[in-house]
């Protein structure tokens, strides 16, 4: 197989597992362990067709999200996010260049506010008693989406 193709056929598959996991999230308030664990399964594809070096290219891919995953892992713990967000984060932070990942990283923050924003106001509005769940979901799969143009226009070079 041609690895021009895999170069739009992996971020486009990974694009629709983002997209999928976004209207699972609003609709049930999960993502399936399945789509995170794809998201994650398709990185290596990645790296070997765009031609990334084991070292320290893929080292560092690995251990950007290791780091990332385990930052994500103390809001889990501290029941600020989802476990499926968490996952999500993790298996994203392998698809992009440290750099990448940090803009990723900011678009989601700002989106994920704008959404609690959102659904503040709108709770607000309808003047609910219940426990406000943002599916933050929802801001990880819209940041991921703006950020796949970068590994398919750059490819990694920085």
């Amino acid at each position: 197989m041609d690895r021009g193709f895999l170069v739009w056929l992996l971020p486009g598959l990974m694009g629709a597992l983002l997209l999928s996991a976004g209207v699972q999230d609003v609709r049930t308030r999960e993502i399936a362990n399945w789509k995170n664990a794809a998201i994650a399964v398709l990185a290596p594809m990645w790296w070997l067709a765009i031609g990334l070096d084991p070292w320290p290219g893929m080292a560092t891919q690995l251990a950007v999200a290791t780091l990332v995953f385990a930052l994500f892992v103390g809001a889990f713990a501290m029941g600020q996010m989802g476990g499926g967000d968490v996952k999500l984060i993790g298996a994203l932070s392998l698809w992009l260049a440290p750099l990448h990942l940090l803009d990723m990283l900011l678009a989601m923050a700002v989106i994920g506010g704008a959404l609690t924003l959102a659904m503040l106001i709108e709770h607000r509005l309808r003047r609910s008693d219940a426990a406000i769940e943002v599916p933050y979901g929802v801001a990880i799969a819209i940041a991921g989406l703006l950020a796949l143009r970068e590994p398919l226009l750059n490819q990694f070079t920085q």
